[in-house]
Formats: C-alpha cells, structure tokens, sequence
C-alpha cells in the first residue's frame, strides 16, 4: 500500500458494521440489553452476514473449517468420559492425601492439571479439578486462593504444549497444518519454563491477601462421580492410541479422534445422552458463526489493507515482537478464539507464526480474570466452596505469571 490511505466500497460498510457489532459482543461477553452471549451474538452475526452479502449456505458452510469442529467435538467426547468416569478427581484426591508440605503440594498440582490440559481439555481439567482443589485447601486451612488462581494458570500453560490443549491451538494446528510433533518440540520449552515460574510466584512471591480461611462448605455444587476404573482405563487407552496417531502419522487428525470419539460412546454404562451434555455446544456454535462472519469481513479486503499497511512500515505480524503486542491485545479484548480467527489468514502459513500465536494467545489467558474460560470456571466453582476469587485477586498471581511466561516464550522463540 505505501503508506497510502485504506479504501473501503460504500456496499462493504454494512458487512463491517456487523463484523464491528459481533466483536463487541466478544468484547463485552454479550450484547447490552439482550439476553445474548458470545455464542449467540456469533450466530446472530453469522445470519446476518449471509442475508447482507447474499451468500449461498453452501458458501457459508464452506467457509467453516470442518476439520476443525470435528477434532474439538471429538475432543469434548473423550473429556466427558474422563469426566463421568472420575477420573481427574480421583487424581485430584490421590495427589490431596499425600504429606506434603506447601511447596511440594502446589509442584504436584500444577504438573498434574498442565499435563491432563495437555491431553484433554484445560477448561474440563479446571471443572473438575477446582472444587476438590477447594476443599483440599480449607481441610488443611491453606489459603485457598493462590493454588485455584495456580490451577488455572497450569491448566492454561500446560494446554499450549500440544495442539488439542485448547480449541485455539486446534484451530490453529488444523488450519495451517502444523505437524503435531514438531510443534510440541518447539512449545515443549516455553511451556516448562512457565510451569516453573508460577511455581515459583506461588512459593516466593507476595500471593497472599491475608483474608481469613473460610471453613469448608459441605453439599455444595454438583456431586463428584465415583471413580469408574474400567470407562477411565477405556479412556486413557483411546487417548494414547490418539497421541501415538498424532505424534508419528500425517492422516487427518479430526478422522482418528473422531474414531476415538466413537469407541467410547460404544458404552454399556455410560448413556450417550449423559456424554452429550458435556459437550460444549454453545463453544462448536461460536466457532462456526465466527468463521462466516470472518470469512464475509476478509472478503471485504479490509483487513488485508490494514496488514499491509503495517507491513509497508516495517510492521510483520509474524515476526515474534508484533505478534506478541498484537496477540495479546486481541485475546484480552475479545478472548483467544476470536483473536486467532482474526490473525490466523495473515500470518502467511508460516510454521513459526502458527506456534507463536499459539504460545502468545494461550499465555495470554491468564493475564486477566476474564482472559480465559477456565479462569472463569475455576472463580466460579471457588466461589460455591465459599472462597471468593476477584480479578485483583486473580491479578497478583496471573498478571505477573502471564507477563514472564510471555516474556520466556517471546525470548525462546526470537532465538529459536
């Protein structure tokens, strides 16, 4: 472009205004006045978008990335049989009953949630890890509120080391086709290193707020499910043979999970209904809308305009400083998943811009209170436990942690 201004054809103001009304919506979680959340406000857009541009369905189903819907859908499957088969609670508790002194404790649980986040779904490991978590903490009347913010932390951290961690990472991995081992090398060390520094924060820094321990709060939120040892080894097997897939085979990933998927729905203990309410619907929904309303926005040409302005004043949105600053902006201001839809088409196909947005985008997460999901799960479940969890109580420990994990993955991936 040269520095020259951006212009924009009088018919595209409409599909812009709609692309500005549902980022808002990101933005502010819903839309004033309207019982609509971001889910609804994407599918709104969506609708929206077809009727303005006069897109076929087929045109707008086209612009979803199929691969990437079925991978997460399978994906929610296998959690929700790790869920109903209480298997991450009964880890949780085990970890719970061993003597170990503070340090050690909060070492234990944060290895824990970062490696099942790895696997499995971070958000599913903070929904059933957090209340255990809670009344491991006020049994033992230990300041509850840095090892829920550290689970959190962990959960998110640890999900950026493999590319089904977190549905950004899915995103990302299916639509710039990284291969699954290459990219868990190179994330592996960003990863690690910020494992080891909310432990750290957690042991030495200043977490404490000197609130009282609340006593423990008895029959509240929804029961644990017993441990189901036969549905949770069925689980762990499917879940290997996947990683195995991924790790050393280049077939279509959403293929195999979805096979995985449907081996453990062949269940005669475990209903297919009682699975399926696990599944988060609402998430499969945001997505689609969000990819035709993306797609509907780039046909506009807008936003390759803007890149290219940035590029023409040396300003490349892969190189590892301007993604990081860019990145990080944008998850916090309309959460991961939009920020990557939004970046994912102008990053080039390059390898190393995949992982960076990956690591920044996830590290990002748990610079706020409402940077990620599974913060907001674990405040919420905290808070039926009667422990109260603020943003500026988020803040002690996820500000800083998520500033040096950033900071560690920007170094390592400049050097790299």
């Amino acid at each position: 472009m040269n520095g020259q201004p951006l212009h924009i054809a009088l018919a595209d103001w409409a599909v812009i205004s709609v692309f500005g009304v549902v980022y808002l919506g990101m933005f502010l979680g819903g839309l004033p006045r309207l019982k609509l959340d971001r889910s609804g406000v994407a599918l709104l857009g969506a609708i929206a978008m077809i009727a303005i541009t006069g897109m076929t369905v087929a045109q707008a189903a086209a612009a979803i990335d199929l691969p990437t819907i079925l991978l997460l859908f399978a994906f929610m499957v296998i959690s929700a049989q790790m869920r109903l088969g209480g298997f991450y609670s009964a880890v949780t508790r085990r970890v719970g009953e061993w003597n170990l002194p503070l340090p050690a404790l909060s070492a234990a649980l944060i290895v824990v949630a970062a490696a099942l986040s790895a696997v499995f779904s971070n958000d599913v490991v903070c929904l059933a890890m957090t209340p255990v978590v809670a009344r491991l903490c006020l049994r033992r009347r230990i300041d509850p509120v840095p090892l829920l913010v550290g689970l959190a932390c962990a959960a998110n951290i640890g999900s950026a080391a493999t590319l089904i961690g977190n549905p950004q990472n899915m995103l990302i991995g299916s639509v710039m086709k990284l291969h699954f081992a290459s990219y868990t090398l190179q994330a592996l060390v960003p990863v690690l290193v910020g494992l080891v520094l909310l432990w750290a924060w957690l042991t030495w820094g200043p977490v404490k707020d000197g609130d009282p321990i609340l006593p423990p709060a008895e029959g509240v939120g929804e029961p644990e499910p017993e441990f189901d040892a036969w549905q949770t080894v069925k689980g762990l097997v499917v879940a290997a043979v996947l990683m195995a897939v991924f790790l050393f085979t280049d077939g279509p990933h959403e293929v195999a999970a979805l096979i995985g998927a449907a081996v453990l729905l062949l269940s005669r203990r475990l209903a297919t209904s009682a699975v399926m309410r696990l599944v988060d619907w609402p998430l499969l929904i945001l997505f689609m809308g969000l990819f035709v309303v993306n797609h509907a926005f780039d046909a506009t040409g807008v936003a390759a305009q803007a890149v290219g302005w940035l590029q023409s004043h040396g300003v490349s949105l892969s190189s590892p400083g301007p993604l990081l600053v860019v990145g990080v902006t944008l998850s916090n201001l309309v959460s991961n998943v939009p920020a990557v839809m939004l970046l994912l088409p102008h990053l080039g196909g390059e390898h190393q811009a995949g992982v960076m947005l990956a690591l920044f985008t996830t590290f990002a997460g748990n610079l706020l209170l409402v940077g990620s999901i599974a913060n907001l799960i674990v405040a919420d479940l905290a808070r039926q436990q009667g422990v109260v969890i603020d943003a500026r109580r988020h803040a002690r420990i996820g500000v800083p942690v998520a500033l040096m994990s950033l900071l560690g993955a920007w170094v390592w991936m400049a050097w790299a």
